[in-house]
């Protein structure tokens, strides 16, 4: 199981898809000592994948204490970050901290239309930069893009590229409008362009060796059986069944596009808001209204529950950018 910590809201960039509106670091986040018994419990509840974001968690100065005591409690520590503050010495003082794997961002080969995204100037440079060190520091890193209308385009090439740099992976994270995301709206691809981009994916992750990684289009999975291909995933959306995210100030929610507190670490254990929520039991459920609640591929792919609410108000309604949902015998 897999599970998120927005470390803090502060953030170096400003970026325009960014679900968190990250910028300025919120006030009363959790402290390192709360920190610390939240890793306790996250590993009591048998969550294995412990990410620390943000916001930009290396802005976190206690950041390198938490992956060594993640480490400690049985944790695999990764971390996601715009990649723009990995210099030589952090790279180092992650890989010595028992840091796995760094998530870096990287939308376009187009230096400037990153850095456009990215709210600064010589992001892409410094994100690039990132990886090196990384690699010079021998920490696994993967690239992360965010992919739009304006950048589908580049999906392969992006990936061609992490390969040079040495990447372990490219995951693709498709666009839902959450966050400074909703003022971006209009750019999130639909239905023909997702079906298009997914099968795309999966063919290239034929050919290519690193990890190919489609993330909130968890059509993917539908599309990969359909076309006889072999992935080591078994569901797509893992919200509230096998991933949640925990807020700078401790708010435990079903995923990070979906701004739902279910509970405070601060006033319950995670546990027990892991266990008990009501909201977390009915998504268990798999009783998806539409045409989720009708798929035969439902169980593998769960649509994408931050987009139901976004799009229909309700977290169980229907994904809005399946093109199988149009079909009939679906």
């Amino acid at each position: 199981m897999i599970i998120s910590w927005n470390t803090t809201n502060a953030c170096n960039l400003y970026c325009a898809h960014c679900y968190r509106d990250a910028g300025v670091g919120a006030a009363d986040e959790l402290t390192t000592a709360e920190g610390k018994t939240l890793l306790d419990q996250i590993g009591e509840a048998g969550f294995r994948i412990m990410i620390f974001s943000g916001g930009e968690p290396l802005l976190r100065p206690d950041i390198f204490e938490l992956v060594r005591y993640a480490v400690r409690c049985g944790l695999r520590p990764v971390l996601g970050s715009n990649g723009t503050l990995l210099n030589a010495a952090a790279a180092a003082r992650l890989k010595e901290a028992g840091a796995a794997c760094i998530g870096i961002s990287l939308d376009s080969l187009d230096q400037n239309r990153h850095d456009e995204l990215r709210g600064q100037r010589g992001s892409w440079e410094a994100a690039v930069n990132g990886m090196r060190c990384c690699r010079a520091a021998g920490l696994p890193f993967q690239v992360h893009t965010t992919v739009m209308g304006w950048n589908d385009h580049e999906v392969e090439n992006i990936t061609d590229f992490a390969v040079q740099e040495g990447a372990a992976a490219h995951h693709i994270f498709f666009l839902v409008p959450t966050g400074r995301a909703a003022d971006i709206e209009q750019e999130s691809l639909r239905a023909e362009q997702y079906e298009d981009l997914l099968t795309r994916i999966l063919r290239k992750q034929q050919e290519t060796a690193i990890e190919l990684k489609p993330t909130c289009a968890p059509q993917f999975m539908r599309i990969a059986k359909q076309l006889g291909l072999q992935t080591r995933f078994t569901r797509g959306c893992l919200a509230g069944t096998a991933y949640c995210i925990i807020g700078p100030r401790g708010d435990v929610q079903p995923c990070a596009y979906l701004n739902m507190p279910l509970g405070n670490v601060r006033e319950r254990s995670f546990a027990e808001i892991w266990r008990d929520s009501p909201v977390l039991a009915e998504l268990r459920t798999l009783d998806f209204a539409g045409g989720c609640g009708r798929c035969a591929y439902k169980s593998v792919c769960g649509g994408c529950r931050a987009r139901a609410w976004y799009y229909h108000g309700s977290y169980m309604a229907e994904e809005p950018w399946c093109l199988y949902g149009g079909r009939k015998g679906y």
